[in-house]
């Protein structure tokens, strides 16, 4: 590969990085959340009640991270902690019914996200660049050192699960 394709794939990246989370903080915000919030109650809606670690797991989230974002939910009251049964250093994390309720809502701009991402596609078939982008991530992960020493990050492909 020469630089000028080194720099067109990396610049492409960038933009479109830039420009998804444009969309996906403005999609997100009326319901006063953040993107990364809503990987967490979509993991909790399909998993059910998980402890902080298993979110963090599930989500390539550091800890950290993982426990000041259940707590901007749980202020929101979308999400609960209560002591883990088995483990008393644990705190599980479940839905509340208004988590529950906004998770449709949520869906929808979530979807419009999406809509509004490839609205200009021309010669590219919405499933021929999920194939793409899948590929690019699988082949990130398996190259990543870091990858290998945390298992990070845990792409799973959400729409290859559930099919």
């Amino acid at each position: 590969m020469n630089f000028e394709q080194a720099d067109a794939i990396n610049e492409a990246i960038r933009a479109i990085g830039i420009r998804h989370r444009e969309l996906a903080v403005a999609a997100m915000s009326p319901f006063g959340i953040h993107p990364g919030h809503k990987l967490i109650l979509l993991e909790l809606e399909s998993a059910g009640p998980r402890t902080q670690a298993q979110l963090a797991a599930a989500s390539g989230y550091e800890p950290p991270t993982i426990t000041l974002s259940v707590q901007q939910l749980e202020a929101a009251d979308l999400v609960v902690r209560r002591a883990s049964p088995s483990d008393g250093r644990a705190l599980i994390v479940e839905l509340t019914d208004q988590g529950r309720a906004l998770l449709p809502k949520l869906k929808a701009a979530w979807r419009g996200v999406a809509e509004l991402t490839v609205a200009g596609l021309e010669s590219t078939s919405v499933d021929e660049l999920i194939a793409v982008l899948e590929d690019l991530a699988g082949s990130l992960a398996a190259v990543s050192a870091e990858a290998a020493e945390k298992d990070v990050p845990r792409y799973k492909p959400r729409s290859r699960l559930r099919r």
